[in-house]
């Protein structure tokens, strides 16, 4: 037996926090700091009560399974039963433990690259607070040994069944009739409930590019590679659309009938429209389009990271509320409804029904999904990053480019001129007198600096990043 402190432990592994959980090299994810995580959720937030059961779920990383075995034994130190529901996207374990009032644990890294991985942790409830997060990285846990023999459960397949029941309940089976479709599988652990849930809604489906080896899949980075891959998938096999997701399956990434990638915010902000929300709740990354429309009654905005959206949208007692993030993962509120059926809730990100409402609203419309764009304010974002950027070096930049004005000239000269406004909700996001905005910040759970830019022209928000991430990188 041995006694950890949590923050400790994270100080001295390397593993710790950020907008999506646990998150580290898998290097430093040790079978003792992945059961002291679960025992600081399941112990921190006062969730242990014998025969308890926690969900577990994996992605397809190769780490996934190990770790869920040291979780699992967390789980049973705990004194809890564990219910493993095998590989399945992220959401559908969150759903599961939300209609079966169960804790649930989900081991993924996201989009992070293939020799990182992470915890994700859910209340009944839903995700953890910022709260929960401060009480577990405050609690002290006693680990035992670990077997080597530890083994994990069979599979209980009913998570990932209840997640499609979720939306083919909800469309129309003929939905997609006469559509031909293209599914982006790589490593997704949502690839095969995709294709599944397409075709049970009449659409024809392709797989495309189904690989073993993990795929780090960004869907706020989308590669030069997967840009052209997309392009050259549509025009050879005479696609309407294509679909993937992230890792996780909790990020979509959508692509029109030129086998052009929608940004994720646009997509978010088509979903609330075709889902009736009367408030968005985004963060102040997301395209300025979102206000510029109209369509809602409210929009608020907040810092990045899903806690931070599910917070505030809590806070709203009536209307259709809807959160989504410039990634394209949607967090569906209460009173959200498709046609005349009711939505439940599912407060946590999702690349399914974004997926689904995008290609819904262009069939109920009778056009492409191309044409969803062009009644749209004509405001364009493009993100990128520099990856091994350590997010000290990232927070010394801002604090030099908020310190000292002739900073900013450093990297753009004058072709911007000086901004009119400095927000500095989460990184630091300016704007400037010609419409343009220009928002850095350090990545919440990788040693990355994000830069995100909004133009009145693609080629123009694309050049601003460019060009940013270019001089940041000569210094």
């Amino acid at each position: 037996m041995t006694t950890i402190n949590i923050q400790q432990m994270m100080a001295d592994s390397g593993v710790g926090f950020g907008t999506s959980g646990a998150r580290g090299l898998v290097s430093q994810m040790s079978d003792q700091v992945c059961a002291a995580y679960t025992l600081a959720f399941l112990q921190g937030l006062a969730l242990a009560r014998p025969g308890q059961k926690i969900a577990l779920g994996i992605d397809l990383r190769p780490s996934s399974p190990a770790i869920a075995r040291a979780c699992a034994a967390g789980i049973r130190q705990a004194g809890c039963e564990v219910d493993f529901c095998g590989v399945l996207p992220t959401p559908a374990l969150a759903l599961y433990g939300l209609v079966h009032g169960l804790p649930a644990i989900m081991v993924t890294g996201s989009h992070i690259p293939f020799d990182r991985n992470g915890i994700k942790f859910y209340r009944a409830e839903g995700e953890i607070s910022k709260a929960d997060e401060a009480a577990m990285t405050n609690a002290v846990v006693d680990v035992q040994a670990i077997a080597d023999d530890e083994a994990l459960p069979a599979i209980n397949h009913k998570a990932l069944q209840q997640y499609q029941q979720r939306y083919t309940d909800l469309f129309a089976n003929d939905l997609l009739a006469g559509w031909r479709i293209g599914v982006y599988e790589h490593s997704s652990a949502a690839r095969d409930v995709i294709k599944d849930l397409l075709a049970a809604l009449g659409a024809e489906v392709l797989g495309l590019e189904r690989t073993d080896i993990f795929v780090p899949i960004d869907t706020e980075a989308v590669s030069d590679a997967d840009r052209k891959r997309g392009q050259a998938w549509a025009l050879e096999h005479k696609l309407d659309a294509i679909i993937s997701t992230d890792g996780d399956g909790d990020r979509p990434l959508i692509a029109d009938e030129t086998g052009n990638w929608l940004r994720g915010d646009i997509v978010g902000l088509l979903c609330a429209k075709f889902l009736g929300a009367d408030c968005v709740v985004t963060p102040v990354s997301c395209n300025t389009a979102i206000e510029a429309t109209g369509w809602f009654k409210q929009v608020i905005r907040t810092r990045i990271g899903s806690p931070y959206v599910i917070a505030d949208m809590e806070q709203i007692q009536q209307g259709g509320v809807a959160g989504f993030e410039a990634n394209g993962g949607f967090l569906a509120g209460n009173n959200l409804a498709v046609g005349r059926k009711t939505l439940v809730a599912l407060p946590t990100r999702d690349a399914v029904l974004p997926a689904l409402a995008i290609l819904a609203m262009a069939r109920l419309q009778g056009g492409k999904l191309s044409d969803l764009l062009k009644d749209l304010p004509q405001r364009y974002t493009a993100s990128d990053r520099i990856q091994e950027f350590p997010v000290a070096n990232s927070r010394a930049l801002l604090d030099r480019l908020q310190a000292d004005a002739t900073a900013y000239r450093s990297l753009w000269g004058d072709e911007l001129g000086a901004p009119l406004n400095c927000d500095t909700t989460d990184g630091l996001r300016l704007s400037f007198a010609n419409g343009e905005i220009v928002h850095l910040r350090p990545s919440g759970n990788a040693p990355e600096l994000r830069c995100y830019a909004e133009a009145d022209s693609m080629p123009r928000a694309e050049s601003l990043v460019a060009m940013t991430l270019k001089k940041i990188a000569g210094r």
